[in-house]
């Protein structure tokens, strides 16, 4: 059976509260469970911004996007293990979907070369 994987990305909010460095080390642990599951195709660290409303009574949050490869069973290993960090106040993993490419029109340059003489 060929070995099957999808695009996603996943968004985490982590707590203000964990400071540099046990933010940086919590993305880290994220970024090494999703590498050695798949792969990684972008990581974009949004920083601290203030939440729309307060989560466990926290105004704060550090925000996370990560765009990756995997096997769909690796989605619901990483939610799980989403749930049982202390520190992420919420997280979301979205499977991307592949559009499949337009066929390309044929340019309509007689009809324009017809407007242009006249």
């Amino acid at each position: 059976m060929p070995n099957l994987t999808n695009s996603y990305e996943t968004v985490f909010i982590l707590s203000a509260n964990l400071g540099e460095e046990g933010t940086t080390a919590l993305i880290q642990k994220f970024k090494d469970l999703i590498e050695a599951n798949g792969t990684i195709e972008s990581v974009d660290e949004w920083g601290k911004r203030r939440l729309a409303y307060p989560i466990a009574k926290q105004p704060e949050g550090y925000y996370t996007l990560i765009n990756f490869k995997s096997a769909p069973e690796f989605t619901a290993e990483l939610d799980r293990i989403y749930k049982i960090t202390d520190g992420v106040l919420r997280s979301l993993i979205i499977k991307k979907e592949i559009k499949p490419a337009k066929a390309a029109k044929a340019p309509k340059q007689p009809q324009a070369e017809a407007n242009a003489e006249a």
